[in-house]
């Protein structure tokens, strides 16, 4: 019993020296060695760190914010690794080389609002709220090209010159054509009879607007309907259907609206009526296919439209027969 308590007495001693022996050895370490991050970056041994989460802090920063205004997000394809290990005091951290290392490796993207006029980009400006104060403001001018302009948020990786507003409106502006009043001479709007059957002229029609027929020649609610209606959107283009002389292009108070009278001899002409703008101006001559207005639902109608007649000898004949 004496020599089994000898021996515990002896083991204590021993255990108490060893931890002892540690205690002193670890210190005389950490006095002399710290632990510490080292930080590698693209298999490159690149410096320490002593705060691992604080550095990589301003790295995601970077990343979400880069370092101007405009940049929407940096992409860095890389990002540094750490190893903890324990060095000499004396060697020193350098956070800062090893974030300017990191960063300087990155694709910045920077983040525009593009005003775009017919899916082409036309000016930057910095934020969402200053494209609408730009498109409103052409809205108040009435601008014509205001249906066909469009905000789009762009992520691009070169930097973009931004415009103002006021010079973004000025560029963008375009004024809406004039109407032509048409002259005294110019000719008259009459009212036809109504012809049938089909009349050689000898001329050759194409159809003046891509568009469905939504109403024929003929009978139509206890009248006579003297032309083809063709359904189409308001600011669809009107072509001239064969070639001739523009003799009325203005505004008629029996109904059409603002028409367009082309005279092609022989006692021919050609109607397009309910235009909600036109293009042309009396005494112009113009080829099949030349654009000469846009459609509407001026004068009576019940809805956007392209009113079209032909005429011989002020005789009102079938379109379809000769489209």
């Amino acid at each position: 019993m004496r020599k089994l308590l000898i021996g515990l007495r002896t083991s204590v001693k021993l255990m108490i020296l060893f931890v002892v022996s540690c205690i002193v050895i670890l210190a005389i370490t950490m006095s002399v060695y710290r632990p510490i991050y080292s930080v590698y970056f693209d298999g490159e041994m690149v410096g320490y760190t002593q705060n691992k989460s604080k550095l990589q802090g301003r790295i995601a920063d970077f990343i979400e914010n880069g370092d101007d205004d405009n940049i929407a997000f940096v992409q860095i394809d890389k990002m540094p690794e750490y190893k903890l290990c324990f060095v000499k005091r004396d060697i020193e951290t350098n956070d800062d080389e090893i974030y300017e290392k990191v960063t300087s490796e990155g694709q910045d993207y920077y983040k525009y609002y593009a005003l775009t006029l017919n899916s082409e980009e036309k000016v930057y400006v910095a934020s969402f709220e200053e494209a609408e104060d730009i498109v409103n403001e052409l809205k108040e001018k009435n601008s014509n090209n205001v249906e066909n302009l469009a905000i789009e948020q762009k992520y691009v990786n070169e930097k973009k010159e931004t415009t103002d507003k006021e010079t973004a409106v000025t560029s963008l502006y375009q004024e809406k054509p004039k109407v032509e009043t048409p002259k005294k001479s110019a000719g008259t709007v009459k009212s036809a009879s109504v012809g049938s059957g089909f009349k050689d002229v000898g001329i050759k029609f194409i159809k003046p607007i891509t568009a469905t027929i939504t109403s024929r020649f003929g009978s139509r609610w206890g009248t006579k309907h003297k032309g083809t209606d063709f359904g189409a959107p308001t600011g669809t283009s009107i072509k001239a259907a064969a070639a001739g002389t523009v003799t009325y292009a203005g505004w008629n108070s029996g109904g059409y609206g603002y028409l367009v009278i082309i005279s092609h001899g022989k006692g021919v002409q050609t109607y397009y009526a309910h235009c909600s703008s036109i293009l042309t101006k009396v005494g112009a001559t113009v080829k099949a296919g030349d654009l000469i207005a846009k459609s509407g639902a001026t004068g009576h109608v019940t809805g956007p439209h392209l009113h079209f007649e032909v005429r011989i000898n002020d005789v009102a004949y079938n379109p379809e027969y000769y489209l």
